[in-house]
């Protein structure tokens, strides 16, 4: 209740002090606090004529001092706003009252139960200090009185079972200050700081273990109350060192290397042009012209799969022979007719894009093909998801509802975890953290790679730094979401699993958003409760900073500082109360919002956090459009609270690089360190326009540098070997080999074939031999057109995607390397888009029969519009990290990751070259954009040169990264250490875009310090098909050398992993000049 104040003696005082210092005290001083409510009405309406002015103050700060427990003092003090200095203190007064209740949690004597009231007797003294500037005085009063002192039992079992309301306690609304513990008989704890003097650093405690917290601004604000706790919880430390796993969480990850099984037997039909006699090869030539799609319009919703283009030219090869081949493939129902058409994927002069193309329209938004069977009993459940649209498997909050909901989910550079009721707290809230770059944990140096990196770096868990939680939550408190989206989600606590009191009790409801500057929590009919595992050092109450907006500095026992931001429903201030070391709390049946963020730069940094604080992000949309050789995407916000202001957003390492002029004009100083992804920028606007201007529009299915182009000729000398190579490879049982129990192992098999015959058609230029190995690929691929593989696809209408029923079938989560729980899908369905492409660059009229099948794919992976129901938005392609994550329905303490980064640019160039294909403008246009922004990311994250600044300086050496997860780096591989492992999964497979996501610069570094023959695993000594891999990268670097590698006499073509061909790796070096006219 707040105190009757003596108005009569107060303005005696106050007349006193302006005769002893002829300064008059303004009333403009102190007009920010008109709304404060900590003072009666009746007091508020106050004025005392002064002898030059009238002065009306409006908040009253104030100081109690427990006679019951000595030491245990709660000092709050009143600044004036302005220039502060240090004026002599003007005398004191003294007078007596006795009309305030105040709340005491810490009194002494016998407990009540649960909600009764003990009313002992105590003297409070209450000091009121207002701070001079430079026309201004210090004045101080000082009340004696008797207080009524009620008593909330925090020990006692409350009839909700909830445990933080139970380590709370329950504080009177109208309570000024209070000091209280958990345990009713504890007197100051040996590891809790003593109150100071708002202005000044704590002073040293009783106790030799009490913490000093630094000055919480470098000038008194105006105004201010500190908090800081007089008691602690019994028995709890605080948690600042939190917990680190450094194993790797397999699941859905089999210890398997990449490769499909390489099948060395006699090919199952043997393909030699002599034996095909030129009189049964009929070529014919016809021209067509070219029905170029109309431009879509921007932001149009265009549905259904667009009209393939009418290929310029076309030869007809008819083959009669009477060959093994042709009997072959006549006996499996495949036409002899085939169609290849000429040059379909050549770069024209003027290249696509030229005008302003959408990169989102939708692939299709009609059904899948119907052979495509459904079920919906997934082996995992949709835990506590409220949505029926598609839901996202491998974004940043899929822990929300994976295994025990508990993993933490990262949004960056925070990260949030539900606690339910675990670790040092006890809380059932959703703590909030952020690790600096001074608290990861390295593990060992590894000395034998040059310059003895470290094998990884991991971010501790388990550091609740603060918690949002509620009286209300308990035991039986449930988590929920709704609003699942490609970038955000809505999290929500609720006291009781029972919907019907779901709706009826109150919950929290967290909107997390990529990149968000403030953790918001929005309040409905609960009590606040902010806990702490780090332990309050102290809480400084500053006013408001917009209407209705009341602004909190704290201070951690780890000297970290963190805003708080309240903006209650109904204007009135909530009174956050510090109740001990862990838990600060506000009014009962409170309506609206609790933001928080970590300041890192002091008075600039809560510039910038006031200025934008009472709005927050409730979702994120991604738009994109190229032109030319530019493609601009813009990341924009759906934005809540107080809409008229900008939001905070943090922009990563990438984003810095390649953001526009006006957006970049809109960030700050403001710097919080990521988990593993650099420092983040915060910026201060409602979207960001970012810029790529080199899409690599010429890239096709030939050897490609981004300096030169396309190399769509070779040497005689080189042509006439690749050719015989060729020959042989073509030659092989294609079914035999791509017909496997694997997703992964037969796309990887089918795509080898695809380059092959490409680079026989294209390259080569043997129109016959490419048509013959044309009929036997498209028959290898039509198994799995037709769902007719050991194990078929089947839509999931539970988490609404293609998966193969693998899992299904064995009860093996890691089955095709868990492709039944979301696990790699763009890995997989990659290598089945390219092959189509080729495919259909060879046969126009392929496309047709084929293209919604292969559009099924690129829908479930990587859909680009939410107009599309019946597959999630950007399945795997994270558009705000620039990069895919693998995993899928696997909770993991350290969220998702990604092993092969080469295979994610492999997918989003096959999707470019596809597009491309079948004259699908904004796909293609797509494609080059994600490789261009793939570019950028991995060489910043993954792909690391000496000069990397952005991940670990004792890191970087490792050359590739290894394992990236959202909260670790692990310089390893889910089959094996092996360092060819570890650095080569970072290249399969080597086709045109590598060079663009792989610098010479760092192939050389990488090279030199791994594989040369001086080095710690000479490429020279391995075998197996790593050594294959190995050298076709170094045709990027040293294109002669990798040719005079796979042209040796004596080959050996166990160097060849089972997605790769030796015609492919002459070929790529061929057409980096290894072999230059003979």
């Amino acid at each position: 209740m707040a105190s009757v104040w003596n108005k009569s003696r107060l303005c005696i005082a106050l007349m006193y002090l302006q005769v002893l210092t002829s300064q008059a005290l303004p009333q403009n001083k102190f007009s920010r606090f008109t709304n404060d409510t900590r003072i009666s009405s009746d007091w508020q309406s106050t004025s005392c004529n002064t002898l030059t002015s009238t002065w009306t103050p409006q908040f009253s700060a104030v100081s109690y001092a427990s006679s019951l427990h000595p030491g245990s003092t709660l000092i709050s003090t009143t600044s004036a706003s302005g220039p502060t200095t240090n004026a002599a203190a003007a005398p004191a007064t003294t007078q007596a009252s006795n009309s305030s209740v105040i709340s005491d949690v810490a009194a002494a004597g016998p407990v009540a139960t649960s909600g009764d009231t003990q009313a002992p007797t105590t003297t409070l003294t209450t000091t009121t200090s207002f701070t001079s500037t430079t026309t201004d005085v210090v004045a101080t009063i000082t009340e004696t009185r008797n207080a009524s002192i009620a008593v909330s039992d925090p020990t006692a079992t409350p009839t909700t079972s909830s445990p933080d309301a139970a380590q709370a306690s329950t504080i009177a609304n109208n309570s000024v200050g209070s000091s209280a513990a958990a345990s009713p008989s504890q007197g100051p704890s040996s590891n809790a700081p003593v109150m100071s003097n708002a202005n000044t650093a704590p002073t040293q405690g009783p106790s030799s273990n009490a913490a000093v917290a630094p000055s919480a601004a470098a000038t008194p604000d105006p105004a201010r109350i500190t908090q800081t706790p007089t008691s602690s919880v019994a028995s709890v430390a605080p948690e600042t060192q939190g917990s680190v796993s450094t194993s790797l969480q397999t699941s859905g990850n089999p210890s398997v290397q990449p490769f499909p099984t390489r099948v060395i037997s006699s090919p199952s039909s043997v393909i030699d042009p002599a034996t095909l006699s030129v009189t049964t090869i009929v070529e014919s030539t016809t021209t067509e012209g070219v029905s170029a799609a109309a431009p879509t319009p921007p932001n149009s919703s265009a549905s259904g799969s667009a009209p393939a283009a009418a290929l310029s030219s076309t030869t007809t090869l008819t083959i009669s022979s009477s060959s093994s081949f042709v009997a072959s493939s006549a006996s499996s129902g495949i036409s002899s007719v085939i169609t290849v058409a000429q040059g379909a994927a050549t770069p024209s002069s003027s290249p696509t894009g030229s005008a302003s193309q959408d990169v989102f329209n939708p692939i299709s938004t009609g059904g899948i093909p119907s052979n495509i069977g459904s079920r919906g009993d997934h082996p995992v459940a949709r835990l506590g998801i409220n949505q029926n649209t598609p839901i996202e498997t491998n974004k940043f909050y899929a822990n929300f509802f994976l295994g025990s909901q508990t993993s933490p989910s990262f949004t960056h550079p925070y990260s949030v975890a539900w606690n339910k009721g675990a670790l040092s707290t006890g809380s059932w809230g959703l703590s909030v953290s952020h690790i600096d770059a001074d608290q990861r944990v390295y593990g060992p140096q590894q000395s034998n790679i040059p310059g003895n990196p470290v094998k990884y770096y991991v971010n501790p868990l388990g550091i609740q730094s603060l918690i949002f939680s509620a009286t209300e939550l308990g035991g039986s408190t449930v988590l929920t979401t709704d609003s699942l989206q490609g970038a955000s989600v809505n999290v929500n606590l609720s006291p009781s699993a029972s919907t019907a009191k779901r709706q009826s009790a109150g919950k929290i409801t967290f909107p997390l958003v990529q990149g968000m500057g403030f953790i918001t929590a929005i309040y409905s009919g609960l009590q606040p409760v902010l806990q702490s595992g780090v332990f309050f050092q102290s809480v400084v109450s500053t006013g408001t900073v917009q209407t209705g907006v009341y602004k909190y500095r704290i201070t951690l026992q780890d000297g970290k500082n963190w805003l708080l931001y309240v903006a209650p429903s109904n204007g009135v201030d909530p009174k956050m109360t510090l109740v001990d070391n862990m838990h600060l709390q506000g009014p009962s049946g409170f309506n609206g919002y609790i933001q928080v963020a970590k300041n890192p730069s002091g008075t600039d940094g809560e510039a910038v956090y006031d200025r934008s604080a009472g709005v927050y992000a409730t979702s994120a949309e991604v738009s994109g459009f190229a032109s030319g050789t530019t493609g601009t995407y813009t990341h924009s916000w759906t934005k809540a609270g107080l809409t008229n202001l900008p939001l905070v957003m943090f922009a990563l390492p990438h984003h810095m690089q390649s953001l526009s002029l006006s957006t970049l004009g809109s960030s700050t100083n403001v710097k919080l360190q990521t988990t593993t992804k650099g420092l983040g920028t915060a910026i201060v606007a409602d979207s960001w326009t970012l810029v790529e201007s080199n899409l690599p529009l010429d890239m096709a299915f030939a050897p490609w540098r981004p300096t030169t182009g396309s190399v769509n000729s070779l040497s005689a000398t080189a042509v006439q070997l690749i050719h015989n190579v060729a020959q042989s490879e073509v030659s092989e049982d294609m079914n035999k080999q791509t017909a496997l129990d694997s997703m992964y192992f037969s796309g990887k098999a089918l795509a080898k074939y695809a380059q092959i015959v490409y680079v026989i058609h294209d390259l080569a230029q043997d129109d016959t031999l490419a048509a013959a190995g044309l009929v036997k690929l498209k028959n290898a691929f039509s198994l799995f057109v037709n769902n007719q593989q050991q194990y078929p696809l089947v839509y999931d209408t539970a988490w609404k995607g293609v998966v193969s029923t693998g899992s299904f079938a064995t009860g093996d989560s890691g089955q095709d390397f868990g492709n039944t729980y979301y696990n790699d899908h763009h890995f997989h369905y990659g290598y089945f888009v390219y092959t189509a492409a080729v495919i259909g660059y060879l046969d126009s009229s392929w496309i047709a029969s084929n293209r919604d099948w292969v559009n099924m794919l690129l829908r479930d992976a990587a859909n680009p519009s939410t107009a599309d129901t019946m597959f999630p938005f950007s399945r795997s392609f994270d558009w705000y990290h620039g990069h895919s994550f693998a995993k899928g329905l696997f909770e993991s303490s350290d969220s998702k990751d990604e092993e092969s980064s080469s295979e994610d640019a492999m997918f989003a160039y096959a999707m470019k070259m596809w597009g491309k294909i079948v004259a699908d403008p904004s796909m293609e246009a797509r494609g080059n954009l994600m490789l261009s922004i793939l570019a950028r990311s991995l060489q910043n994250y993954f792909l690391m040169e000496s000069n990397n600044t952005v991940q670990p300086a004792n890191f970087i050496a490792n050359k590739a990264t290894g394992v990236l997860f959202e909260n670790k780096v692990q310089h390893t591989t889910y089959f094996g250490d092996n360092l060819e492992f570890i650095e080569g999964i970072h290249m399969i497979p080597l086709i045109p875009s590598s060079t663009l996501t792989r610098t010479t610069n760092f192939v050389t570094e990488e090279w030199n310090a791994y594989f040369t023959d001086t080095a710690v695993v000479p490429a020279s000594g391995l075998q197996g098909g790593w050594k294959g891999i190995l050298y076709a990268n170094l045709a990027i670097i040293n294109p002669k050398a990798s040719w005079n590698f796979f042209a040796a006499s004596n080959f050996d073509v166990t160097s060849l992993d089972g997605g790769a061909s030796r015609t492919w790796y002459l070929a790529y070096a061929a057409g980096y000049d290894g072999e230059t006219n003979g």
